[in-house]
């Protein structure tokens, strides 16, 4: 995966200008000067991917709920579509979609995301990651047509990178050094890590190689590229 210049994300948009995971935020992230978006994925009980961070709804699994119901408890929340629409608008935008799921059976959600991801023209410049690694198996099973990238917080988990189908890695910030970058990069894996908030941390990590930092402020992202 080739990113060009180190990419600058918003962390579910630009989510202490608007409500996080939802367009404005996006677009705010967008217009900010952000190169893309970080942004979460569930699927719905009938087949509709959503985007919300967490599990639940109001303590109802998203899982468990229909999107009219969705529509009507949290109006806010888009759908995968409605992102690749905005991001249409934003032709150089990335978009780093974090597939939410819990190890074992599936429900279906990698192929519905494979699908959309095969069937939209962007997506070239999108990719998926995920702290599931069956997840991230299943979507390379089913060719989904993009990068996969496994998120973690846990540094026993870079364990598992050489055994998954897999093209970068999504550690916590606090696991990296300029050592641990570079090893990375020397097996051919690009590098976005989470969630950086400081100027100063954002250029250390820049100054280290990576290809990507995630944060919840574009303009200390920005700085700390400048």
């Amino acid at each position: 995966m080739v990113l060009g210049k180190p990419l600058l994300l918003g962390h579910r948009g630009a989510p202490l200008q608007a409500k996080e995971n939802t367009l404005e935020s996006f677009r705010r992230a967008f217009e900010a000067g952000l190169d893309g978006l970080e942004l979460d994925l569930h699927r719905t009980r009938d087949g509709v991917l959503v985007v919300h961070h967490d599990f639940e709804l109001q303590g109802r699994p998203i899982a468990a709920l229909d999107w009219p119901t969705l529509q009507q408890q949290a109006p806010w929340l888009p759908r995968l579509e409605q992102v690749f629409a905005l991001a249409e608008e934003f032709p150089q935008a990335w978009l780093n979609l974090e597939l939410k799921s819990q190890p074992g059976p599936s429900d279906g959600r990698e192929a519905l995301l494979a699908q959309h991801l095969q069937a939209w023209p962007g997506r070239a410049r999108a990719w998926v990651s995920s702290f599931d690694p069956l997840a991230l198996i299943r979507l390379h099973r089913l060719k989904a047509g993009v990068p996969l990238a496994l998120l973690y917080a846990e540094p026993e988990m870079e364990e598992l990178v050489p055994c998954l189908p897999v093209q970068g890695v999504h550690p916590l910030n606090t696991l990296l050094s300029r050592e641990k970058v570079e090893y990375f990069k020397a097996r051919g894996l690009f590098v976005v890590t989470w969630t950086v908030n400081q100027a100063a941390v954002v250029r250390e990590l820049l100054g280290w190689g990576v290809d990507g930092v995630i944060g919840d402020r574009p303009e200390q992202l920005l700085a700390g590229r400048a």
